[in-house]
C-alpha cells in the first residue's frame, strides 16, 4: 500500500515546484525503486494537463557502463538526450538508492572522462533554465540503503523526510509561499553587499559577490529546500576552508577536505580519506577549481547531517560552496562537468561580515 504522503508530494511537485501548465512536455525520471513516487508523479502530471513521459533506470547499468565502456563509448553523447536537453519544458528527478556506494571501486579517472563529455549537455541544461524555458526540481525518494547512510530506520527516515517537506502541514504550498517571502527579505539585503568575509574555527574565506545576483530558493528546483545562493566572482576567492562533514560525488566519500583559494582558484588541496578522488575531481576541466556557487542553508528543520547533499546543504547555520559549473541565473559564467557541493557548519564560534558589518553570527542572520 503506498504511502499518501506520496500523492501529496508529488502534487506539491507538479503544482508548485514545476508549476505544470497543459501541454507542456515533463521528463521524470528516477530508479526503479522509486516507481511508488514516480506513478504519483506521473498520475499528478497528467491531471495537470501535461503530457509525462517516463525514464525509469535500471540497477546496475551505471556501474556496468563506468566499468566496461570503451573510451569512445565513455565520450559518446546520445544524440536523443541531447534533443530531449532542447525540447522538454519540465524536468523531475527523483533520487533512490540501492546502494549509495555502488560506484566506489569505478576509476575516477573514467568518471571524469564522462563528466566531461556530458558537461555540453549539463550546461545547456542550466542556460535553458536560466533562460526560463525550461523548469526543474530534483527530490528523494526514501529507500533502505538511504536510511542506512543517515543511520536511521527506514520509518525514521520517511518521517525526516517528508517533515524536511513540510508535507504534514495541512498545506505544504502555503508553508513553502510563507518560507519564500523570508528569505526573500534576507536576499535583498545580500544582493547590496560586495564582499563576505567568513570566520570561524575553520573557515577565514573571502568571495565576492558584487554584480551578481542571489536566488531564494524555496522548493523551486529543489524539494526540500532552504537556501540562498550566488555565482561568486571567479577570480576572487581567498582563503583557506575545511569541510565539516564528509563530501559525496558520484559515491565517492571524500573526508576532511581542507582547499586553499588564491585569486578564485583551489591552489592547494587536502583529504583524510580519498584525496585521489579529490584530486582527480579537480583535474576534471579548467573550471573544475573555481567555485560555481556560494550559499547559506536556511532550513532549521534539518539540523543532522546524513550524507544526502539534497538535505545536509540546506541544514540551518551552515554555508556550502560548489566547485565546478554556475548556475547562469546568479551571473556565475563559470563552466565545468563538475558541480560538487561541500559545507562547512558555521553554528558555533562563527560570523559573517558583509562589505565589513556582521550579517550572520553563529549560524544566524542578524540582519
Amino acid at each position: 500500500m503506498n504511502d499518501p504522503r506520496l500523492a501529496k508530494l508529488a502534487q506539491v511537485l507538479v503544482r508548485y515546484s514545476l508549476a505544470l501548465r497543459p501541454g507542456q512536455l515533463v521528463m521524470i525520471t528516477g530508479p526503479a525503486l522509486a516507481a511508488p513516487l514516480i506513478t504519483a508523479a506521473y498520475r499528478e502530471a497528467l491531471a495537470a494537463g501535461a503530457h509525462p513521459t517516463v525514464n525509469a533506470a535500471v540497477d546496475g547499468i551505471q556501474e556496468i557502463f563506468l566499468k566496461h565502456a570503451t573510451d569512445e563509448q565513455l565520450r559518446f553523447v546520445s544524440p536523443l538526450a541531447v534533443y530531449e536537453n532542447e525540447t522538454i519544458d519540465a524536468y523531475l528527478g527523483i533520487w533512490a538508492h540501492y546502494n549509495t556506494r555502488a560506484l566506489t571501486g569505478v576509476d575516477p579517472k573514467r568518471q571524469a572522462m564522462r563528466r566531461e563529455a556530458t558537461r555540453p549537455l549539463s550546461q545547456r541544461f542550466l542556460e535553458r533554465a536560466g533562460k526560463g524555458e525550461l523548469r526543474w526540481v530534483g527530490t528523494q525518494y526514501p529507500t533502505q540503503a538511504d536510511a542506512q547512510d543517515a543511520e536511521m530506520s527506514l520509518s525514521e527516515y520517511e518521517e525526516f523526510v517528508y517533515g524536511a517537506g513540510l508535507l504534514d502541514h495541512p498545506d505544504p504550498v502555503a508553508s513553502w509561499t510563507k518560507i519564500r517571502e523570508e528569505q526573500d527579505r534576507i536576499v535583498r539585503v545580500l544582493d547590496t553587499k560586495r564582499e563576505l568575509r567568513l570566520q570561524g574555527p575553520t573557515i577565514d574565506l573571502t568571495v565576492r559577490t558584487d554584480g551578481r545576483r542571489w536566488i531564494n530558493a524555496a522548493g523551486e528546483h529543489n524539494f526540500p529546500d532552504g537556501e540562498v545562493f550566488t555565482g561568486p566572482v571567479e577570480t576572487a576567492t581567498s582563503g583557506r576552508v575545511t569541510f565539516s562533514f564528509p563530501a559525496i560525488y558520484s559515491g565517492r566519500e571524500v573526508e576532511g577536505i581542507t582547499l586553499t583559494f588564491k585569486e578564485g582558484r583551489v591552489v592547494e588541496a587536502s583529504a583524510r580519506k580519498g584525496e585521489e578522488f579529490l584530486h582527480a575531481m579537480l583535474d576534471l576541466d579548467a573550471g573544475a577549481r573555481t567555485l560555481g556557487e556560494f550559499a547559506f542553508g536556511t532550513n532549521y528543520g534539518i539540523t543532522r547531517f546524513t550524507r544526502n547533499i539534497l538535505f545536509d546543504e540546506k541544514i540551518g547555520g551552515t554555508v556550502h560552496m560548489a566547485l565546478g559549473a554556475a548556475y547562469p541565473e546568479t551571473g556565475g559564467t563559470n563552466q565545468s562537468g563538475l558541480h560538487w557541493d561541500m559545507i562547512c557548519d558555521l553554528r558555533r564560534e562563527s560570523e559573517v561580515r558583509a562589505d565589513g558589518e556582521v550579517i550572520y553570527r553563529d549560524g544566524r542572520f542578524v540582519i
